[in-house]
C-alpha cells in the first residue's frame, strides 16, 4: 500500500509540474514577451573637442637666479669710515654715494705736495735765471762754458723734479677722490662696516655687495636633442624663456642670451642662459625657478589628456559617433598643460570620451552628460 502511494504522489507532483510550465507566461507576467529582447544600457559620458590650434613646443626644467653685475665694494685707501649714506638692502641708483671716507691725512698730504711743488718751482725760476745771466756773460768772455753747461743741468734737474712732485700731486688728489659710489643700479647688502671703522685695500671682506636686479639672468640646462631646433629658433628670433617662482603664479618672461659652446658628456645636457627683464624684481639672485623654454609654435591636433587610453596595440581615445563609442587609435607626440598633442589618428572637430571609459567598448551606446562641477 505505501509502494502505491508513493507512485500516486509522485504522478500528482509530475502533473503539477507540467501544468505550471505550461501556464507559465500567465503566472510570470506577459510584459517581457510583448516588450520583445532587452534593449542595451547607454552609458552616460563627459565629451571634449579634440582641437586644431597652435601648441608650443617647450621644455621645462629647474634654473638659477643670477645678477649679470655683481659688485664688491672695497676702500682702495688706509682710512676711516665717516658716513654710511644708504640703508641695509636698499635700492641704488648709479652714481649714488654710499660711503664717505676720512680724508683729513690725504689732505695734509695734499698740501705738503703743493709746497714742495712751489719750492721746486721757485728753484727752476732762479735756475734759469742764473743760465740766462751765463749766456750772456759768456758772450763777453766775462765767464767760462763750465758755468753756462752747469746752469743748463741745475734747471733741466729742477724741470725733472716739478713734473715728480706735480704727478705725487695727482695721484694724492685721485685718492682723495676714492670716496665710494654705486657703479651701476641695483640692490645693496648690509654695510659690513659702520662709521668709525677703519678700512683698508687688504680687507678681505666688502665693505657691501651691490647686485643688478633689473634684468637679470636664469641659467638651467636642456638636454642634447633640443639643442639644434634651438639654434633655428635663436637664428629666427622665437625662442622665449618663461621663469616662475615655485608656488607662486608670478612670472617673468625674456629670451635665450647665451647657449654654452659644449654639451655635457656625462649627462648629456648644455647649459643655457636667458635674460629676463625683472621690472617688478619678481626674480631675486640665487632662487630656484621652474623654467620654461618655448623654441617654436606648431599647429596640431590636442585633446584633453584624460581621454587618452592605453592598450598593448598603443595609444587610442573613445569618440562619439551617431550615439555610440569608437574605438580610433591615436599616436601621441607630447604632452602641454594637461593636453595630449595628437600626431595622427584625429583631424580636430572629433567628440572623444573623457570620462566614462571604463564602461565602454566599440559600438557601446552613449549619451553626453554634463562636465563634473569642478572639473
Amino acid at each position: 500500500m505505501k509502494k502505491r502511494n508513493w507512485i500516486i504522489l509522485a504522478g500528482g507532483l509530475g502533473i503539477i509540474a507540467l501544468a505550471a510550465f505550461a501556464t507559465r507566461a500567465s503566472w510570470m507576467g506577459g510584459g517581457a514577451s510583448a516588450q520583445g529582447p532587452l534593449r542595451a544600457r547607454v552609458i552616460s559620458v563627459e565629451l571634449a573637442k579634440a582641437e586644431r590650434k597652435p601648441v608650443p613646443v617647450d621644455v621645462d626644467s629647474i634654473g638659477t637666479v643670477t645678477p649679470i653685475s655683481s659688485v664688491a665694494l672695497k676702500s682702495r685707501v688706509e682710512t676711516t669710515i665717516v658716513s654710511v649714506h644708504f640703508e641695509d638692502g636698499a635700492k641704488v641708483g648709479e652714481g649714488d654715494l654710499l660711503f664717505t671716507l676720512d680724508a683729513r691725512q690725504i689732505d695734509a698730504q695734499i698740501e705738503q705736495a703743493e709746497g714742495m711743488l712751489a719750492k721746486d718751482q721757485a728753484q727752476l725760476e732762479g735756475a734759469q735765471r742764473d743760465l740766462r745771466r751765463f749766456s750772456d756773460l759768456i758772450g763777453k768772455g766775462a765767464t767760462t762754458q763750465v758755468n753756462v753747461d752747469n746752469a743748463k743741468t741745475q734747471a733741466d734737474i729742477l724741470i725733472g723734479t716739478i713734473k715728480a712732485d706735480q704727478s705725487a700731486l695727482d695721484n694724492l688728489k685721485v685718492q682723495k677722490s676714492f670716496t665710494i659710489r654705486a657703479p651701476f643700479s641695483g640692490r645693496i647688502s648690509a654695510a659690513n662696516v659702520k662709521i668709525g671703522n677703519f678700512v683698508r685695500p687688504a680687507d678681505t671682506a666688502p665693505l657691501a655687495v651691490i647686485n643688478q636686479m633689473a634684468p637679470v639672468y636664469v641659467t638651467f640646462a636642456i638636454p642634447q636633442r633640443v639643442l639644434v631646433d634651438l639654434r633655428e629658433a635663436m637664428a629666427t628670433g622665437d625662442s622665449r624663456v618663461i621663469a616662475t617662482i615655485p608656488g607662486h603664479q608670478r612670472s617673468e618672461d625674456g629670451k635665450v642670451a647665451m647657449v654654452e659652446n659644449s654639451v655635457d658628456s656625462t649627462t648629456g645636457m648644455i647649459t643655457v642662459r636667458g635674460i629676463m627683464n625683472n621690472a617688478n624684481e619678481t626674480l631675486w639672485p640665487g632662487i630656484l625657478v621652474n623654467t620654461k623654454l618655448i623654441i617654436r609654435s606648431e599647429d596640431a591636433v590636442t585633446v584633453p589628456s584624460a581621454a587618452v587610453q592605453r592598450s598593448q596595440n598603443g595609444n587610442f581615445v573613445f569618440i562619439m559617433r551617431d550615439g555610440k563609442a569608437h574605438v580610433e587609435p591615436i599616436k601621441v607626440s607630447r604632452t602641454f598643460q594637461g593636453m595630449s598633442v595628437v600626431a595622427s589618428g584625429l583631424s580636430g572637430g572629433e567628440d572623444v570620451i573623457v570620462d566614462g571609459q571604463l564602461l565602454l567598448s566599440e559600438g557601446t551606446p552613449v549619451a553626453p552628460r554634463a562636465p563634473k562641477a569642478g572639473a
